[in-house]
């Protein structure tokens, strides 16, 4: 065996001596060429044999764990509980008891108002449960915490529900009426969700939430309103919009979903050229007529076509169709593609620049005397199509900005229910747009020998997000945000936010570019009225400083109802009612249109959060809210007042069920947060969770990317939650007897384990701490199973037990070991008490040392102590476990306390440090031996003379360290295992006694002593 270099003089010893102090020792032990780690360490290799402590003559000298709390909760006991520790506890008072401490510090998360339609959903649960693990942990660490619930309590989703309970009845209500019943519909889903928000344990002051139909509320909104029409950034126009005809209203794009599977009838069409650009009739010999062609999904909108628009920089081809030998005009990167689209080929006859269409002109396909001009557009590409846009201003945007350059006319030949217009013509009037409408241009085109080919397009197409059918584009008149204006600033002001994840803001920062304008004028009744007034006769509207004012205070006073209840001549204020005409002669009338949703809910800051600042440290919604509540709520307070209204924003993902598959009732996938708490009618198949578990999933869960939800995910997490209650139990029942106040033990005096537990509760704390801050809650699950699993239930117990339930009770060794205990409980209790409150009240009120149950949130954040920290511990347990990994892995599946271990190491500091875990040469109860796990330990620095021929040798190697690497040792080691020849001592079971029949030392002094 070759020993390696060892340092000479006292100094290596001296270094060794200290190892246990603050100083961190300087060196580093390890196997050769492995990072040794306790983290993953586990007993295994041998089996960790027990006294059966509830039999025998000395069952009552042995103290054994004592505690009420439950190591399972069957059934409706799990629920049950919680409700019993949410009344026990008060949590419905703790938001109040919370906002009444005086504190340094605030921490406001401002609530995006949830829909009030319908019940509580596990989308709503995986939100709701996000926040209020933010808040409990802000909370514990000091913070005065500033959370107002809201809802979103307008808007057509309610409407079109009220109407559709109504039927038939619907037709003959009133604006007012509706207006009630929508009003009713929602305070009931506001009920059943508030309900199910505090059964999830979610903290605030239910009884002071904010609602979008609140009075005070819509005053607000509507002062903003005027304050951005003030500044011009409100305005109307008419301009193509997203028009649902089922709904008979303008949508926002975050009120669209795109339908992946919409199949569009798409056509090729030829427009003939009527006037030929200068250069392009050089081209041609005039002898045949030319056509330009045009591809589009739309049919329906060719009756509305002004203009063809092409690229001026791109390069055009005049072809010969090899089939019918007309002549046709298209983007020469496209000869190819369209050839083989319409099934024949092209001979390109020349080629020449798009700015050569200039000037020129076509016929339009279904009206010969109407013109359609030639004309440039940006928005033209090659990436479909033939690099010819038919361009109808009415009915799409790029179209509008073409028509507003060259003066074209906008004219809509489509009513609110998608339907033509007379103007359209006989054939096409009364017929709907995406139905008979289409089929009819699609003849027409026919009959004029103008269509060259239809076939079916499967593509994304958007659709009202609320009736789930296909929206049009459709120009009319409009009340929208100048976002142009907002938008640099608001970019800025972005930069200063911090995203979690940090792609959001990339992903917000796009969507919003993609945004030429926000519509937020809406074609029903259930909202807040645009406070404008209409003229009788002109094209006029009536709003200022002295009209708004005026409603404003009616609004305060009596709420938005107002608007259809009173007659106009009192929505007017008395000095501006006598200059339009008097109560007699009103020239004006009240607007008949409201204000998006996402003009309500985007203006809550200016109700909801508090201070001069107005700011909220955080918001919290899902990626859908990046178009959504993030970018109303940014666009309102940068136009308002040139702030972004939060400072951090943390993205979640979607719900989706456990193969990653979206949730509908057809799949038979949803899962209803109810019954995860309390069972479903088959308790077999849908057990009660409690509402614990379902907080469990949603830390666990990585929230920013879509989450994943099925039984098998909850049974995991209830697995979980079982093995934490088994290790909190463990903990409650070995703290029984213990009074931290006069038994603990110093941490310099306690045993060496225990101390290097507290050193390692010290490392978790401060991640866990960490994690939270970084709302990485995942991480925190994560860190906590680990330390639970490994570092307590599977190693740290079972070295343990023999020291708690055999030693006397007062004994120092039993008290250093309770004192670490109690450390453990406290910590580990407050470190997951945010995620799960009800276990962590539960546990509270369980401890057998506390006067009085106190509510672990009302008792601070996890403390730890410096003198916890000592680095050098870390690295002499890791040494001695290194050796006890070898001699448990010689006996796989064996008694370790039938073996004794005999470890051999010349003298050095390995062996000093081995030395201060066992002072005497062999024993049974040193520190070093409690650690082996057997019947007993020798250390020696030479091999012993006699080995018994059954003895197994193991060897093993350490590289020590010190001084930062100035001086290095290299020291072996060997472990020799034999069987003990004692015998098994009644009452600790352990291989320590001299007889079958009479107890071992130690157990006879503890009994003796008794």
């Amino acid at each position: 065996m070759r020993w390696g270099l060892r340092p000479s003089g006292p100094g290596a010893a001296a270094a060794a001596r200290n190892l246990w102090g603050l100083p961190r020792l300087p060196c580093r032990l390890g196997w050769r060429g492995t990072t040794w780690r306790l983290l993953v360490r586990s007993v295994s290799g041998a089996s960790n044999q027990l006294p059966n402590l509830n039999s025998g003559r000395y069952r009552d000298t042995v103290l054994l764990p004592q505690t009420s709390f439950p190591m399972k909760l069957l059934g409706r006991q799990q629920p049950d509980m919680e409700l019993e520790i949410q009344q026990k506890c008060g949590f419905s008072e703790l938001y109040s008891w919370q906002r009444e401490r005086k504190v340094k510090t605030e921490f406001c998360l401002h609530d995006g108002p949830p829909y009030a339609n319908g019940d509580a959903h596990i989308g709503h649960a995986l939100n709701k449960i996000l926040k209020d693990i933010v808040n409990r942990y802000h909370m514990m660490k000091g913070s005065k915490i500033h959370f107002v619930p809201g809802w979103d309590c307008h808007g057509l989703p309610i409407e079109i529900k009220v109407l559709s309970e109504l039927g038939e009845k619907a037709q003959n209500l009133s604006a007012v009426e509706i207006r009630g019943k929508a009003r009713s519909y929602a305070k009931a889903a506001i009920e059943k969700q508030k309900s199910a928000f505090t059964r999830w344990g979610i903290m605030a002051d239910w009884n002071n939430c904010y609602y979008t139909f609140d009075e005070k509320y819509e005053a607000k909104q509507l002062r903003i309103f005027y304050d951005m029409y003030e500044k011009g950034l409100v305005y109307r126009a008419y301009k193509p919009v997203f028009w649902s005809p089922s709904s008979r209203t303008a949508l926002a794009e975050a009120e669209l979903e795109y339908n992946p599977e919409h199949v569009s009838r798409s056509i090729y069409v030829k427009f003939p050229i009527l006037t030929p650009s200068p250069v392009l009739a050089s081209l041609l010999d005039g002898s045949s007529p030319v056509s330009v062609l045009v591809w589009t999904t739309q049919p329906w909108t060719i009756p509305a076509n002004q203009a063809i628009s092409y690229m001026l920089e791109a390069k055009y081809a005049v072809v010969k169709c090899s089939n019918s030998g007309d002549i046709y005009i298209l983007a020469a990167d496209k000869v190819a593609s369209v050839a083989s689209a319409l099934e024949t080929k092209f001979e390109v006859i020349s080629t020449f620049s798009g700015a050569d269409l200039e000037n020129g002109t076509c016929s339009h396909p279904m009206f010969p005397d109407k013109v359609s001009p030639l004309l440039p557009a940006s928005h033209v590409n090659v990436t479909k199509g033939t690099g010819l846009v038919h361009t109808a201003p009415a009915h799409g945007m790029e179209d509008y900005s073409v028509a507003s350059q060259h003066n074209l006319s906008m004219d809509c030949l489509v009513n609110e229910d998608g339907i033509f217009t007379d103007v359209a013509g006989p054939e096409l009037q009364n017929k709907a747009v995406l139905e008979e409408g289409t089929d009819v241009v699609i003849k027409m085109l026919q009959a004029a020998k103008n269509l060259l080919k239809e076939e079916k397009l499967v593509h994304s197409y958007p659709y009202d997000w609320r009736t789930k059918k296909p929206v049009v584009i459709r120009a009319s008149k409009q009340w929208f945000v100048n976002i142009m204006d907002i938008k640099p600033t608001a970019k800025e002001l972005l930069k200063k936010v911090k995203f979690i994840p940090g792609s959001a803001l990339n992903a917000m920062v796009e969507m919003m570019d993609r945004r030429p304008y926000w519509c937020i004028s809406r074609q029903r009744v259930w909202g807040v009225p645009i406070p404008v007034f209409h003229h009788k006769t002109k094209d006029e509207f009536l709003i200022n400083s002295q009209t708004i004012e005026h409603i404003i205070k009616l609004v305060e006073q009596h709420g938005s109802d107002i608007w259809w209840t009173l007659p106009p001549e009192q929505l007017l204020p008395k000095e501006i009612l006598s200059q339009v005409g008097g109560p007699g002669a009103l020239e004006y009338v009240p607007g008949q249109d409201i204000l998006d949703i996402w003009f309500d809910s985007g203006t809550s800051w200016a109700h909801v959060l508090q201070g001069t600042d107005q700011r909220a440290d955080l918001y919290v919604e899902g990626k859908d809210q990046l178009g959504g509540w993030f970018q109303s709520s940014l666009l309102t307070s940068v136009a308002a007042r040139k702030k972004a209204p939060y400072k951090a924003v943390v993205v979640h993902g979607f719900t989706l069920g456990e193969k990653g598959e979206k949730m509908s009732k057809s799949l038979g996938n949803v899962i209803n947060p109810d019954v995860v708490i309390n069972g479903g009618q088959d308790q077999s198949k849908e057990p009660p969770y409690g509402a614990d578990v379902l907080r469990w999933w949603v830390a666990e869960s990585n929230v920013f990317t879509e989450v994943t939800v099925g039984p098998s995910v909850l049974n995991a997490a209830r697995d979980d939650i079982s093995k934490l209650r088994n290790t909190l139990r463990f903990l409650l029942g070995n703290v029984s007897g213990f009074n931290p106040e006069t038994d603990s033990i110093p941490a310099a005096d306690m045993h060496v384990i225990d101390q290097y537990m507290l050193h390692l509760l010290h490392d978790f704390a401060n991640k866990i701490t960490e994690s939270y801050k970084q709302y990485d809650f995942g991480k925190v699950i994560r860190l906590l199973r680990a330390f639970y699993t490994r570092e307590l239930s599977n190693f740290y117990f079972s070295i343990i037990k023999d020291r708690l339930y055999c030693e006397n009770e007062n004994d120092p060794k039993r008290r250093s070991c309770q004192t670490a205990l109690a450390e453990i409980l406290d910590v580990i209790v407050r470190s997951f008490a945010p995620i799960l409150p009800h276990l962590a009240e539960e546990v509270f009120q369980h401890i057998p040392y506390a006067n009085e149950p106190k509510s672990v949130f009302r008792t601070g954040w996890i403390n730890t102590s410096s003198i916890w920290k000592k680095p050098g511990l870390e690295e002499a347990v890791e040494s001695a476990c290194a050796m006890r990994d070898s001699f448990l892995g010689s006996i796989p599946g064996k008694n370790a306390a039938e073996y004794k271990v005999v470890i051999v190491i010349e003298p050095g500091l390995l062996f000093e440090i081995m030395e201060m875990l066992q002072t005497q040469e062999t024993s049974s109860t040193s520190q070093l031996n409690e650690l082996m796990m057997a019947s007993e330990t020798t250390l020696l620095s030479q091999e012993p003379r006699e080995i018994t021929a059954d003895a197994v040798e193991l060897t093993g190697t350490f590289l020590i360290n010190l001084e930062g690497g100035d001086i290095r040792e290299e020291s072996s080691y060997k472990v020799i295992v034999m069987p003990t020849t004692k015998e098994k001592c009644p009452r600790c079971w352990k291989y320590t006694a001299e007889s079958s029949d009479a107890l071992c030392p130690r157990c006879a002094e503890v009994v003796g002593a008794k």
